[in-house]
């Protein structure tokens, strides 16, 4: 396909045959997810240009391309992209040949991110073995701190296998569509 195959919306999105995309309905998802986030406890600006993002064909996108189609200021943005950058799920880049950032999606964002609450949830499940010998294993409290962390060391054993299974799965993936099987 030649760039002239290609057609850009104002959001950066391609599109082969030159049709827009519905920009409204793209903007009821980013809303719509945007919203689960947030109930799930992500601050809402950095849910809103994460879902952005995540929406972008190139999962890129400028400070003022955020701004505009998010209709929010850009220290609003920049906010966002301070957060979203803490916890790794964004990256900043320049544009080349350009003073812009440019703000980007990490490569396997979600698989990374889970990667990292393995080690969130080995440091949880220490304290609360900690916890529960402190408060005393044939305590109320201490029987519930020693549930918690047999929940923990399940929970990451199973993980660590679902997460095995995935690379697993992605790596069939590849090969079949290496292989003009997909």
């Amino acid at each position: 396909m030649t760039s002239d195959d290609q057609r850009r919306d104002a959001n950066g999105n391609k599109s082969a045959d030159g049709a827009r995309r519905d920009e409204e309905a793209v903007s009821r998802f980013v809303e719509r997810f945007a919203a689960d986030m947030t109930e799930a406890g992500m601050q809402r600006t950095a849910s809103r240009v994460f879902a952005a993002l995540l929406s972008s064909d190139d999962a890129s996108m400028t400070s003022a391309e955020l701004s505009e189609q998010l209709r929010i200021s850009p220290a609003a943005v920049s906010g966002a992209v301070r957060y979203l950058t803490q916890v790794s799920m964004v990256g900043r880049e320049r544009d080349p040949g350009s003073r812009r950032d440019r703000y980007r999606l990490h490569h396997q964002l979600w698989y990374n991110t889970f990667a990292q609450r393995d080690s969130i949830m080995t440091r949880w499940e220490n304290t609360l073995r900690e916890g529960a010998e402190t408060l005393g294993r044939d305590t109320p409290a201490g029987a519930r701190v020693a549930e918690t962390v047999e929940f923990f060391e399940f929970l990451q054993q199973e993980l660590l296998a679902l997460m095995d299974r995935w690379k697993d799965r992605q790596e069939t993936r590849r090969a079949a569509e290496a292989g003009g099987g997909g």
